[in-house]
Formats: structure tokens, C-alpha cells, sequence
């Protein structure tokens, strides 16, 4: 997937991540991304405008996990805000960012994709997490692609769809039916430090299911 969309420069490293494929409208897999837009109606439109972008890091030889939880939400607050920011824009609906992390496995996403889901709901976002052979069905039962990488992506909310990815965490369910982005600094009261960050959202009730 490649576009002449203009795409902000990204720094080489956050933390224990550094860049190996700049933020840029290509994904890492081109099949994936194909056999995924017959599950997204949202996704060919977005390819399209090249509103899809894709960030791809790798872990720094000889960090630990909670140095890689740590730059991956880091990475991953700089893509939210980047996307409160475009979504304001033209076919807003559509922007999406991935964070792909060579290496990593569900567990370096875990804590990150919670505590981003909790800070971020409130003003429209949704984040998903994706790891190298995860398997799934859609609603209707039909297998879903399997990823050969791990990422997590963000974009705005669609209101009349999002709440049933959240059935399993209801109270957010109900906050994202009427979010609106007001502008507000989501980390009103709280320390960007992702130590005290991840303190914060182990206090969270959890879903109701793995």
C-alpha cells in the first residue's frame, strides 16, 4: 500500500523502541491489510485517502519488559494526540495509526492498550491490539486474517458500531456511545510517568473476559 500523502516525521527512538520503517502509509504486510478491509468498510476508504499509516519500531537490544510497555504507550500517546488532531480534518472519520512493534508479543501490549483505552475514551478513541498469530471470528463467526505482526492501532470512534467491541468492558462501552473530543488534556491528574500510569490502570476494573 503506498500514497503520496504528506506524513509527519517521526523521531528514530522513543525509549527502548527505535524506528525502522518511518510513520508512512505502507503497511508491513500488504496481504494482511487486503484480506482485513472485507471486515472493516472503513479501511478501503482510508487506504485510499491515505489516511492509514503505519510506524514500525524495534525493540533496543537488552530492555526489559517494562521499559518496552513504557515507550510503547509513550509512541503510542504521541500517535493519539496525532490523530484527535487530524480527525478534526477532512473524512476525520477515516484517520487510523498503527504502531508496529518487531519483536514484541501480546504481553509488551497488554498494559498499554488498558491504560490508553481508559485515558482515551472519554474524548472518542479507540485503540486495538494485534499480535503475530492471533486468531479470531467476526460476529457472524467467519475467521478473521491472521496477523504476522504485532501493533496496536488507534482511530476516532464510530459510535454505532464501537460499543460491541467494548462489550466486554461496559462502563467504556457507555462512555464511548456519546464521546466527543472537547480537548481536554486526558492526563488532567495524573503523571505521564507510565509507572505511576500503570499503577493507575491496574486499579481499573478489567473485562469481564480474556
Amino acid at each position: 500500500m503506498t500514497s503520496t500523502a504528506r506524513m509527519e516525521p517521526s523521531p528514530w527512538r522513543v525509549g527502548a523502541l527505535r524506528i525502522l520503517a518511518p510513520r508512512s502509509a505502507t503497511a508491513p504486510e500488504q496481504s494482511y491489510v487486503n484480506a482485513t478491509k472485507a471486515f472493516c468498510p472503513f479501511l478501503t476508504p482510508s487506504v485510499e485517502r491515505g489516511l492509514t499509516s503505519w510506524t514500525v519500531y524495534g525493540i533496543v537490544p537488552g530492555a526489559g519488559p517494562e521499559e518496552i510497555e513504557a515507550a510503547v504507550f509513550e509512541a503510542a500517546v504521541e500517535s493519539a494526540e496525532r490523530v484527535r488532531k487530524s480527525s478534526r480534518g477532512p473524512s476525520g472519520h477515516l484517520v487510523c495509526e498503527n504502531l508496529v512493534v518487531e519483536g514484541a508479543s501480546r504481553g509488551e501490549l497488554d498494559w498499554p492498550h488498558w491504560a490508553l483505552k481508559n485515558l482515551y475514551v472519554g474524548v472518542g478513541l479507540m485503540f486495538g491490539k494485534f499480535w503475530t498469530g492471533e486468531t479470531g471470528a467476526s460476529r457472524s463467526g467467519v475467521p478473521l486474517p491472521v496477523p504476522s505482526f504485532t501493533f496496536l492501532s488507534v482511530r476516532p470512534a464510530v459510535r454505532r458500531r464501537d460499543p460491541y467491541f467494548l462489550d466486554d468492558t461496559p462502563a467504556l462501552a457507555e462512555v464511548i456511545r456519546d464521546a466527543e473530543d472537547d480537548g481536554r488534556d486526558v492526563f488532567a491528574g495524573l503523571s505521564r510517568d507510565w509507572k505511576e500510569i500503570k499503577k493507575w490502570s491496574s486499579t481499573l476494573p478489567r473485562p469481564a473476559r480474556p
